[in-house]
């Protein structure tokens, strides 16, 4: 199965029709904890992909254009793990080995070839890099107000980023420290920020407050004399920033508004991605399906180096048996010789043929 922020599915190889009736026992099994009216419930908000359609739709998931987040390369990751945990509880056969490795071998040469990926349209992300291209002469201190999710997925960016400390406050103490700790940074309580005199070059904000949290009179006390430019960093609806802030100070601010305006022209860019995106998949899913067809050729023909081989060997040991002890030892060693070039052939052209015939039609 497959788990991501949306959606779960489960990818299965059946000869069975994923009809309704399936549905409802295969949920029935999935959890026998479930009610009737727990497995009614998943039967009717479920939605069944078979034979190329299931093909399409995965290979669409794992490029991620079929995504609540169009390019977004998370998917992948999702997808391998998934399977790889799945393979763990024997849960995997060998037509999904082969489907799961061409879905994320395709979806990596979705994002190497086509600009599907180019332009982020994550907010933190885009926040990240406006928040980069800020040229510091020294390493930064950076002072996040807030633990939240949006303030906890800025903490994976800036693990890759140089900055001298971070300081982090927020209402829940406890939520502070373990954000701070993944930053090796300090934790403060949120009522802490008015007497808090560091110095810091970049204050980030994200809290759920109904109002600004930094007016400008606090922003006067936490700079203090130091008049350097900062930049302020506002991910927060509504604001946690006061305007007056902005305004009056010496600040680079990068707020939410601008943010998601350009989120949403670089998801527009993605959008005019598809169609090249779709056409490679299509490629790729014939590959897969010729693939798939030469596997059960060589699946269906595992038995013949035995039926060979079982030839050989009674022809050798009872229909000519006597005729064989008969020749001299050289004689009996070419013999032996052609007899295994022959079986060879006997193994290799038949599948060689095959192969061939599959691949004309």
């Amino acid at each position: 199965y497959v788990s991501t922020c949306n959606r779960v599915e489960f990818l299965m190889v059946s000869d069975q029709d994923l009809d309704e009736t399936f549905r409802r026992s295969f949920f029935a099994a999935f959890n026998p904890e479930w009610n009737s009216a727990d497995i009614d419930w998943a039967a009717n908000h479920s939605r069944t992909f078979e034979g190329d359609k299931a093909l399409q739709h995965l290979f669409y998931v794992s490029s991620s254009i079929d995504s609540l987040v169009v390019g977004e390369r998370e998917i992948i990751t999702q997808v391998r793990e998934s399977y790889e945990k799945c393979q763990k509880l024997n849960l995997t056969g060998d037509r999904l080995r082969l489907l799961v490795r061409s879905a994320i071998e395709t979806a990596k040469l979705v994002y190497t070839q086509t600009q599907i990926a180019q332009n982020p349209v994550s907010v933190v992300s885009l926040a990240y890099r406006k928040m980069r291209e800020v040229d510091f002469d020294h390493a930064p201190h950076i002072v996040i107000i807030g633990a939240g999710q949006t303030n906890q997925t800025m903490a994976q960016y800036l693990k890759k980023a140089p900055f001298a400390k971070v300081t982090v406050f927020n209402r829940t103490l406890e939520k502070a420290e373990a954000l701070a700790k993944s930053l090796k940074g300090t934790a403060l309580p949120l009522s802490e920020l008015s007497s808090f005199n560091q110095p810091f070059d970049i204050l980030m904000s994200c809290t759920g407050a109904a109002q600004p949290i930094v007016s400008n009179r606090l922003y006067r006390q936490l700079i203090g004399n130091d008049l350097s430019q900062k930049v302020i960093v506002d991910l927060a609806v509504p604001s946690d920033i006061e305007l007056e802030v902005i305004r009056k100070n010496n600040i680079s601010y990068i707020g939410i508004e601008s943010l998601k305006e350009q989120a949403r022209k670089n998801l527009e860019q993605r959008q005019k991605e598809l169609e090249v995106c779709k056409r490679l998949i299509a490629d790729k899913i014939n590959e897969f399906e010729q693939l798939l067809r030469e596997r059960k050729v060589e699946i269906s023909m595992r038995e013949i180096p035995q039926v060979v081989k079982g030839i050989r060997d009674r022809a050798v040991n009872k229909v000519f048996n006597k005729e064989l002890e008969e020749l001299d030892p050289k004689s009996r060693e070419v013999l032996e010789k052609m007899m295994e070039y022959m079986e060879k052939k006997y193994i290799s052209v038949p599948m060689k043929m095959a192969k061939e015939i599959m691949l004309k039609g």
